[in-house]
């Protein structure tokens, strides 16, 4: 007895989305695709077009699927950041840092502070593109070996921007999909986190990574052109940043003690910063980061053309017989760090996302968190450490896998464990 064609079709079409999925997937491991000229979003937007074009989704179903939220609050806090950056704000902040008369272990503390506590409401991608070339040639004015503070740096910001449900992309997933709450989350998180940094600056001042050496790739030349080169970053404006300040301060009160809708407040918020007589708005759009929105829209399709093969709830069905449930605490932090060092932390939390179950505000502060200070453990496990490594080879400072391994690995088991703790026991 044969099956029926309809049936047939079927199967090869769920196979021919699983192929997609992997593909997509594999692209995300790999930062793209071999002989092709991709990079994420290039990978994630094709592979849209392709469950598309295979299954037939209609383009308002596909629509659909895209967490139109979690985009408005990201395209938002992207203009927010923007407006800082053209003010000069962030390059202000760490020379001022940078001037006040503290030794070296006291340096390091204050950058770890601010650029956390940057990072947790302005984004950790963009304190670490704004910071980088100043914290860089601050150290080298001050005869000081930059790899420490660049590495803390890349770390800080990945730790602080877990404190909130706005400090990073993934984060921003979670706060919308689980609709949690920012005031309670920031609760739960803000513990970790300042544990995080404490951690982070007792490693690099006192533990092996404070012996982090510069080796032959920076050179008395380099140290010579980087700190007397004339600064790259917009000169400070302070009306621009008091107007950032101002709407980005009103918005974290409206989060922590309102019910608006985040993603419509933050949207309100961008568009009178965009009111502007000084600041072009091309400008501002200028800073966008286009691609990574395009990465958002095209994961949200592909995966939930994957959900509709329903091999995905197989699978955790088939753990859950195994005795592993993914919305338990110990399951759920094993698969958030792993899968966030093999394809990234907000790929992560989009597979991981639709089998927290009834779990709830406990499972989405520990996925926040675990995905957030995962990215810690290799070079290339956020896009915050490749931004860091690239500007710094701009100035001819050399930031290795091997350079990062000696603080990332350590500190993010180190951070790791608290979570663990903490989520746990407290």
């Amino acid at each position: 007895m044969t099956m029926p064609d309809h049936v047939l079709s079927h199967s090869a079409t769920d196979w021919g989305i699983v192929a997609v999925f992997a593909i997509v997937y594999l692209g995300m491991f790999l930062g793209g695709l071999p002989r092709l000229k991709l990079d994420r979003s290039g990978v994630a937007l094709l592979g849209a077009i392709a469950v598309i074009g295979l299954s037939g989704l209609p383009v308002e179903d596909a629509a659909r699927s895209v967490d139109l939220p979690t985009i408005v609050l990201l395209f938002a806090f992207m203009v927010v950041s923007a407006q800082m950056r053209l003010g000069g704000f962030y390059g202000a902040v760490t020379r001022r840092v940078g001037a006040m008369p503290l030794s070296r272990n006291g340096l390091l503390a204050a950058l770890i502070v601010v650029s956390g506590a940057l990072s947790a409401v302005f984004s950790n991608d963009i304190i670490c593109l704004a910071m980088t070339p100043v914290v860089a040639r601050l150290c080298l004015q001050r005869g000081m070996n930059p790899l420490p503070f660049l590495i803390g740096l890349a770390c800080a910001a990945n730790i602080g921007s877990a404190a909130t449900l706005i400090g990073n992309p993934q984060n921003m997933l979670i706060g919308s999909v689980l609709q949690l709450p920012f005031g309670g989350y920031v609760r739960q998180a803000l513990p970790p986190v300042a544990i995080g940094l404490l951690l982070l600056w007792l490693w690099l001042a006192y533990g092996p990574g404070s012996r982090t050496a510069s080796g032959p790739d920076v050179t008395e030349a380099t140290f010579a052109a980087v700190a007397e080169a004339p600064p790259e970053e917009p000169p400070f404006d302070r009306w621009q940043t008091a107007k950032g300040l101002v709407v980005a301060g009103a918005l974290m009160l409206i989060f922590l003690f309102t019910n608006w809708p985040r993603d419509v407040a933050a949207l309100v918020g961008a568009g009178l910063l965009l009111l502007s007589r000084r600041l072009h708005s091309s400008h501002v759009l200028g800073l966008i980061d286009w691609p990574l929105l395009l990465l958002f829209m095209g994961l949200f399709v592909v995966n939930h053309a994957f959900e509709t093969t329903g091999l995905a709830a197989q699978a955790v069905a088939w753990l859950g017989t195994q005795g592993v449930h993914l919305a338990e605490p110990g399951p759920l932090l094993v698969a958030s760090a792993v899968l966030s060092n093999l394809v990234s932390n907000v790929p992560a939390v989009m597979l991981l996302l639709p089998h927290l179950g009834a779990s709830g505000e406990q499972a989405g502060v520990m996925l926040a968190l675990v995905t957030t200070f995962a990215g810690n453990l290799l070079l290339v496990g956020s896009i915050a450490n490749l931004i860091v490594a690239d500007l710094a080879r701009q100035q001819g400072i050399v930031i290795d896998w091997k350079r990062h391994a000696i603080t990332g690995i350590p500190v993010t088991l180190l951070t790791l464990a608290v979570v663990w703790g903490w989520m746990r026991f407290v």
